[in-house]
């Protein structure tokens, strides 16, 4: 009997969650949402690329780390931004980046743009996203200033500007608001660090300073706390109070005497 393959339908389809709700009430466990918190932005300018980041680690509710750095070294002419867990962005471009100082040392030349991406996105997807680890690479090489963007699954992206974590849609509108090709070097820097400042205050994960790394032709120029747009301001009033200010209604004191020469005892009085 030869029956007609159902056609696709419209709107919202609900099968993948009837077919969750069943393999829940059979015992399996359903893999939840991994939460992020972090804001990362880097634009391709006219003489260079400009990357950006927050400086917020969270774990969970809590704030681990105010001051985290969040780009990363991969080669004197390329740096990365990380966004995901912190520990997987910190040690998958420190692997890479040893595997490109072999590179180098083995061919005597810069590393290419092209070579870093390769090698992030084979490794990534060799692990099926897994490797909790979103980046955007950037960098300044024979073919000029480029910019690419590896998903933890191994996809990769190239365009002039980009974003990701969880403050990116605030941080892209800023982007898509003013971003232009010719854009001159603290042009291309103030936007960068408004994308960043717009994803600290609309993203719960993201928050304290904006980290800024310029890399143009044979030149890298680190800006560590560029931006501090949440610095702690001095307290109005002194909570301090002189001795005396609340009295002692009750004084006791108690002399312990502790024996410790054959049977251990202690003897309170």
């Amino acid at each position: 009997m030869v029956t007609r393959l159902e056609q696709p339908r419209g709107g919202f389809n609900f099968d993948n969650f009837q077919r969750n709700v069943s393999l829940e009430q059979k015992g399996i466990r359903i893999p939840k949402p991994i939460k992020t918190g972090t804001t990362i932005a880097a634009i391709i300018y006219k003489d260079g690329v400009c990357l950006g980041a927050d400086t917020r680690a969270t774990s969970g509710p809590i704030v681990a780390d105010k001051n985290c750095a969040k780009i990363h070294y991969l080669a004197p002419n390329i740096y990365c931004c990380g966004a995901g867990t912190a520990a997987d962005t910190e040690f998958t471009t420190a692997l890479i980046s040893s595997q490109l100082e072999l590179h180098r040392l083995t061919t005597g030349r810069q590393t290419r743009l092209s070579t870093a991406r390769s090698m992030l996105s084979q490794m990534l997807f060799k692990y099926q996203g897994h490797v909790s680890a979103a980046l955007i690479i950037g960098g300044y090489d024979v073919n000029g200033p480029n910019l690419y963007s590896v998903m933890p699954h191994g996809s990769v992206d190239n365009v002039p500007f980009m974003t990701m974590g969880s403050g990116s849609l605030a941080a892209m509108a800023v982007f898509e608001r003013s971003w232009r090709k010719d854009l001159e070097r603290q042009e291309a820097i103030d936007l960068v660090k408004d994308a960043i400042d717009a994803g600290i205050f609309n993203d719960l994960g993201s928050g304290s300073n904006v980290d800024i790394n310029v890399i143009e032709k044979d030149k890298v120029d680190i800006y560590r706390n560029y931006y501090k747009p949440n610095e702690r301001a001095p307290k109005e009033k002194v909570y301090k109070f002189k001795r005396g200010t609340t009295p002692i209604l009750k004084e006791s004191i108690k002399d312990i005497l502790v024996i410790t020469e054959g049977v251990e005892a202690m003897d309170i009085s």
